[in-house]
């Protein structure tokens, strides 16, 4: 029998997740995407940790460390390392005005939980309420992804979109096998740095790292 403490830590951790995504989306400054990014990341590992503990899936307590010491505490500061180099502090003008992007990013929320709410139904995990929020939040990455110049922040909307993913899979199944899991956190690290590479290439070639004057080049 699942406690009600676990559940509200859930559900709690779930929330803030969530609201993460919204935050990532409000804010213009690299620095505090980063820093929000982990804070997501953290929040992701203790759901999986809680998890872990109702569940006896011991294999789930290492996927949670592994989350947090990569993506709460490695790559973001790969990031912030990697913005000081090139110099970009700010995200100079997103494509779509921050109240607009929020409420497209409200919408993408509601449009999650309506779509998952027959699979919410019927599942019996204790993180079943959480299918919607991971929905909501592989969406809000990919919306981030288009959505910002700057190749640096679209490096952070892909991390949200594999964020989105681990909680499906935390959701609907208790995590995927261990050795999937390592494998995926192995080639985000990796895909993080060569994306931090090429950016850093690009911003010294074309001194800017803004990806429209880069479709410029294709004219």
């Amino acid at each position: 029998m699942v406690s009600t403490l676990s559940l509200d830590a859930i559900n709690t951790l779930a929330a803030m997740i969530l609201l993460a995504d919204f935050m990532l989306v409000a804010s213009s400054r690299m620095r505090s995407l980063t820093r929000i990014f982990a804070l997501q990341s953290l929040a992701m590992g203790g759901l999986a940790a809680v998890v872990a503990f109702e569940t006896g899936a011991e294999h789930i307590y290492v996927i949670a460390v592994l989350s947090v010491a990569l993506k709460a505490v490695v790559i973001p500061r790969f990031i912030d390392y990697i913005t000081e180099k090139i110099q970009v502090n700010r995200e100079v003008e997103p494509l779509i005005k921050i109240p607009g992007s929020l409420l497209i990013c409200a919408a993408i929320t509601i449009l999650a939980y309506f779509v998952t709410e027959p699979i919410m139904e019927l599942g019996t995990a204790i993180t079943s309420n959480c299918l919607a929020i991971s929905f909501a939040t592989v969406l809000i990455g990919m919306f981030l992804m288009v959505s910002r110049k700057k190749a640096i922040t679209q490096v952070i909307g892909l991390l949200v979109v594999e964020n989105g993913v681990f909680l499906a899979a935390i959701s609907t199944t208790y995590s995927m096998p261990m050795v999937v899991e390592l494998g995926v956190f192995f080639d985000i690290f990796v895909g993080v740095v060569i994306m931090g590479i090429f950016a850093f290439r690009i911003n010294r070639t074309f001194e800017t790292v803004d990806s429209t004057v880069l479709r410029r080049l294709k004219d």
